[in-house]
């Protein structure tokens, strides 16, 4: 999308260059292809860019101090908990993580 628009600015503005064009569009990729590699050498660049997974919940109890710094409050937890489980209550919930890309993924207590 980022190189969508530059090469309509590119193109459309002001300075009508191809080649100019041509030189954000390689610049842009050379960055992303660049910073993958960079991301996939050094996990903690990645983790610096990407974030980390981080439990919030465990054995049914929310970890405050990591809700706090997630700015969460238990009625996300609850609300993700009913819609991919069926959970009604935080003492059915195992496990819940806040994953990277900011989901909350509820592991349940087995029934078994």
């Amino acid at each position: 999308m980022i190189i969508g628009e530059a090469t309509q600015q590119a193109l459309v503005g002001e300075d009508f260059s191809l080649i100019n064009a041509i030189i954000v569009i390689v610049t842009l990729i050379a960055i992303d292809v660049g910073l993958s590699l960079v991301k996939l050498r050094f996990a903690r660049i990645d983790a610096l860019i990407e974030g980390t997974s981080t439990l919030i919940v465990e054995d049914g109890r929310p970890l405050k101090k990591r809700l706090s710094e997630a700015r969460l409050r238990e009625e996300d937890i609850l609300l993700a908990a009913r819609q991919s489980q069926g959970l009604e209550r935080m003492s059915q919930i195992k496990y819940a993580i806040l994953e990277k890309n900011g989901k909350i993924s509820i592991i349940p207590y087995s029934s078994g």
